[in-house]
């Protein structure tokens, strides 16, 4: 049964972000109760090799949802292939201050400036060290709103050797609008210097712990296409694992009109959709697949998801279709998948 269209408009009644964290301490009040199992429909199957990985499906959680790795096993429950859970940093930080999170709900769209509010990279190993979750977890990194950004390789890499061995794979978030200046990051020196120090050290800690664990980059949409091509030539020459296409846009044609369009922050949902689509595609003429292509940003529907694998992903992720759509997305999308 899909509860959701009636919990909905009770939690959109509720400030954005305390509905958030209403909605996923209830996910996980569930599962402890064994109620998930009555709730949700088993796994919709459908494995899939990625990055040397075994995926139980194409459809994972984006990182964003759950920051700390507090509620992985409650998700899990919800049929996701994989889940990639932070940002994290290498220190707790408070992020932005609050409001930062709204609902632009006649867009099916979410603005956040959230700004990397964790409880640093220490706090999630210990859950994921507590949860009973057996699939693909990706763990998704980055600096601290304080580190200079002429430092901020050294938070990648204090975060990258901590989380090395919990990962299934690391995400190298440096596409945030969220800390100032991180955008910088995907330009110039600043992401051949990252890059070849993530890789150097990648290497040094596979023959320390004989474990390889890939790492992957997060993008923006709003890159020009010399831009993609650039990092698209990078990605490869540095011996990169995976992209994933894209982070939320600073763009706001798509909501123009709408009294929260011009609050600051990365705008999500349907309005990125065709932005992210076409990332995915540039960086599929670009790659030729010489590394897979993750790709999320307004994926609503089976279709959406579809359309994403059509331009060339191979994985797909979801985040604010399911604040609009409900936890029943991630088996309409697989059960579109399995027909097709």
């Amino acid at each position: 049964m899909n509860y959701y269209p009636f919990i909905q408009p009770l939690l959109f009644k509720l400030d954005a972000e305390a509905s958030h964290y209403l909605t996923l301490n209830g996910l996980k009040l569930s599962h402890l109760a064994g109620l998930d199992k009555i709730l949700n429909p088993a796994m919709i199957v459908k494995p899939l090799t990625v990055m040397g990985l075994e995926f139980a499906n194409p459809v994972g959680l984006a990182a964003g949802l759950d920051k700390n790795g507090d509620y992985i096993d409650a998700l899990s429950a919800l049929g996701f292939g994989f889940i990639e859970i932070g940002t994290v940093t290498p220190r707790p930080q408070p992020g932005n201050p609050k409001p930062r999170l709204f609902r632009l709900i006649e867009h099916q769209a979410i603005i956040n400036r959230m700004g990397f509010n964790n409880q640093g990279v220490d706090y999630l190993l210990e859950q994921v060290k507590k949860s009973q979750y057996k699939g693909v977890l990706g763990i998704n990194i980055g600096k601290n709103f304080d580190t200079p950004i002429d430092k901020a390789t050294e938070d990648y890499l204090i975060c990258l050797r901590k989380a090395y061995l919990d990962a299934s794979y690391i995400t190298i978030n440096i596409s945030s609008p969220n800390t100032k200046n991180l955008r910088q990051l995907q330009q110039g020196d600043e992401i051949k210097k990252l890059l070849s120090s993530l890789k150097e050290e990648q290497l040094q800690l596979q023959m320390q712990y004989q474990k390889y664990t890939p790492i992957v980059v997060k993008i923006a949409p709003d890159l020009s296409d010399a831009e993609i091509q650039h990092i698209a030539g990078l990605l490869v020459e540095f011996s990169i694992d995976g992209v994933i296409a894209t982070n939320t846009t600073l763009e706001r044609s798509a909501v123009q009109g709408h009294p929260l369009a011009d609050q600051m922050g990365g705008l999500s949902g349907a309005p990125v959709k065709q932005k992210a689509t076409y990332v995915v595609a540039q960086l599929t003429d670009e790659l030729q697949g010489k590394l897979p292509i993750i790709a999320v940003g307004g994926i609503m529907s089976y279709a959406d998801a579809q359309e994403k694998l059509d331009a060339g992903a191979s994985l797909v992720q979801v985040y604010s279709g399911l604040i609009y759509q409900g936890p029943t997305l991630v088996h309409d999308i697989m059960r579109g998948l399995s027909a097709a």
